[in-house]
């Protein structure tokens, strides 16, 4: 995936979709592509997190592991495909923390990753646009927290 391709898929994601050109130019520049198979994991549950992740194609189930004494399993918390995001706390926090759930690729995958550091950086040197990002993360925190409840639910 070449430059354009990344900001072009930066640029259409739910999470940088209102961004500047210019803004999304320099994100890109911090960013790596990944490419996974089917039933790879992107991250583990309990791993240290330092990245945010931009979905390019394919589909991952974002999945947390349970144990309540007689019942042990797993519960997926969201199905996420092209343009969803995943992790966030290392952008917020500019440290790194266990992750909470995994993230498990169910068909052949393309990611754009983000150390959250990095892009912590541009936006406290940027802060129309670190508030910006910052309100999307609060917005995808909340989607997660209540997809988290509702799949916590089902058990």
């Amino acid at each position: 995936m070449d430059r354009p391709e990344m900001k072009q898929a930066l640029g259409s994601c739910e999470f940088f979709k209102k961004l500047r050109k210019s803004e999304i130019t320099k994100i890109a520049a911090l960013c790596q592509v990944n490419t996974y198979e089917s039933g790879e994991y992107v991250f583990r549950q309990g791993d240290y997190g330092e990245h945010l992740y931009v979905i390019v194609q394919g589909y991952v189930h974002l999945e947390r592991s349970v144990d309540l004494g007689a019942r042990k399993g797993s519960v997926v918390i969201e199905a996420l495909g092209k343009g969803r995001v995943l992790g966030c706390w290392s952008t917020l926090l500019d440290i790194p923390h266990i992750l909470m759930s995994s993230a498990i690729c169910q068909k052949p995958t393309t990611i754009i990753t983000i150390k959250g550091a990095d892009l912590r950086q541009i936006m406290v040197g940027n802060t129309e646009l670190g508030f910006n990002i910052m309100e999307r993360l609060c917005f995808l925190l909340r989607d997660r927290i209540q997809a988290a409840y509702g799949a916590m639910e089902k058990i």
